[in-house]
């Protein structure tokens, strides 16, 4: 495999920050520049986080020294240094759906962790285990943009990456509803206890958004390329409710879901832990060996424990039990800014290298 020249927009938040960490070593990709809003152009990296500095790995030192470009501004001569670039932006989502398609215009390929882009028709959100074939779309949307190489592709939302791949091991048994109620870490709103002093020992029952997109996207994901855009599925009903809890790293889910056809427990715990996706095949670096680990213990997962198993790109599931009201439910845990947002755009992207999308 050659070595990709990667790009990271965004790079002085968390999850830029996270992009950083996850991309020193990365046998494929070698970041050769960085952007950030137009007040930190001209700063090394080291000068623009300075402070605020959020990874508990060190700046990474081949980056330390890297001059910060204004995202916007100096779009064009960003884009001709790298072959694709990872975007993690602090912006109005008018903003980053015009920002982004500009760079997919200047024939950069985009690999976001924004939402801004989950809902275009033509844009692929794949989570790569579970629905890496929505990257046939990508043709379709260089039409659209009138690109050869470039095309904007997404990662889903970090919560719904707690449950959704473990639900996604058990479609064919026909699920008929989910409920599903997540408890959010707090660097999910790009914050730590030093700079959140009120989440200490507190519980907010309302993160802005995100019950609506733990109810929308898994439809996107589990939806179908028809032609020129992915047409969301229909079924299963989801509702959702999301807190913030006072957890550093690590979105837990309690998901509780009823099935047409029924399976035993047996079943399902031997489906997750046989349960295997493209990811794997390709043998990506970023994969995780065993996708869904299930545990036997009554107090299993935990993120303490439990959120960076196999680098932090696995997913826990636990507490399989019968339901009075659904048929089964159950616990399951993924590490939201490894999994769920910057691992995951990185395992995206490396999806859509092996798979011929980005040369």
């Amino acid at each position: 495999m050659k070595n990709y020249k990667v790009g990271i927009i965004g790079a002085t938040g968390m999850v830029g920050q996270r992009f950083a960490t996850i991309l020193e070593n990365h046998p494929w990709f070698t970041v050769v520049a960085i952007a950030a809003s137009g007040r930190n152009k001209g700063k090394t990296y080291a000068e623009a986080v300075e402070g605020r500095w959020k990874m508990a790995a060190p700046i990474p030192e081949s980056m330390k020294d890297m001059i910060l470009y204004d995202a916007q501004a100096d779009a064009e001569e960003f884009a001709s240094k790298v072959d694709f670039t990872f975007c993690a932006v602090d912006m109005k989502k008018p903003e980053i759906r015009a920002l982004e398609e500009k760079y997919a215009k200047l024939e950069c390929p985009v690999i976001s962790n924004n939402s801004a882009h989950r809902f275009t028709e033509d844009v692929p959100m794949i989570i790569p285990e579970v629905n890496p074939e929505h990257a046939e779309i990508i043709p379709a949307q260089r039409k659209r943009l009138g690109t050869k190489r470039g095309f904007i592709a997404v990662k889903s939302n970090c919560s719904i990456q707690s449950y959704v791949p473990a639900l996604s091991a058990l479609r064919d048994f026909g699920i008929e509803k989910i409920a599903v109620c997540t408890y959010q870490a707090i660097s999910g709103a790009g914050k730590t206890f030093e700079t959140w002093p009120e989440m200490i020992d507190n519980v907010i029952p309302y993160i802005g958004g995100e019950e609506e997109k733990s109810e929308q996207e898994p439809m996107k994901v589990w939806g179908k390329v028809e032609g020129d855009k992915i047409v969301s599925a229909t079924e299963p009903t989801i509702s959702a409710q999301c807190l913030r809890v006072p957890v550093s790293d690590g979105h837990t889910a309690a998901a509780f879901v009823k099935f047409k056809n029924k399976p035993t427990k047996e079943e399902m715990i031997a489906r997750w832990k046989a349960y295997k996706g493209r990811a794997q095949e390709l043998n990506l670096p970023s994969a995780p060996k065993q996708f869904l680990n299930y545990f036997e213990e009554d107090n299993r997962p935990q993120a303490k424990l439990d959120r960076n198993l196999e680098g932090g790109m696995a997913v826990s599931i636990g507490r399989l039990r019968d339901d009075s009201i659904f048929d089964y439910r159950f616990v399951s845990l993924s590490h939201n800014t490894l999994r769920g947002a910057a691992g995951g755009a990185v395992e995206m992207a490396e999806l859509l290298c092996a798979e011929g999308y980005i040369d």
